[in-house]
């Protein structure tokens, strides 16, 4: 069973400059995660490129294995890592997992 991983931000800072050099290094991070983690058979990550006022700021979009391979990513040091620069810079955050 393939996993989707859905998780978008909203970035705290107001400066539209920071907010987009944040937004992608967000993205750059998480897209260096290919490869890395067991079970992760896609994932994309992108800054948000349109209604900058009402849209949330980064996206990311990943596929597993299975449930395992998700919690597997979670717990993975290089994604730790990474969710604590994403930590450091956002206001909030929703995401969503479902089967494909």
């Amino acid at each position: 069973m393939t996993i989707r991983h859905i998780v978008s931000w909203k970035l705290a800072t107001d400066d539209a400059q920071e907010r987009d050099a944040q937004a992608a290094e967000v993205a750059r991070r998480l897209v260096a995660l290919d490869g890395q983690v067991t079970g992760m058979l896609a994932i994309t990550a992108g800054a948000n490129t349109v209604l900058p006022g009402s849209n949330w700021d980064v996206a990311l979009v990943a596929d597993f294995a299975s449930v395992e391979a998700l919690d597997g990513y979670q717990k993975h040091p290089a994604h730790l890592e990474a969710a604590g620069y994403i930590r450091s810079v956002a206001a909030d955050r929703v995401a969503v997992d479902f089967e494909l």
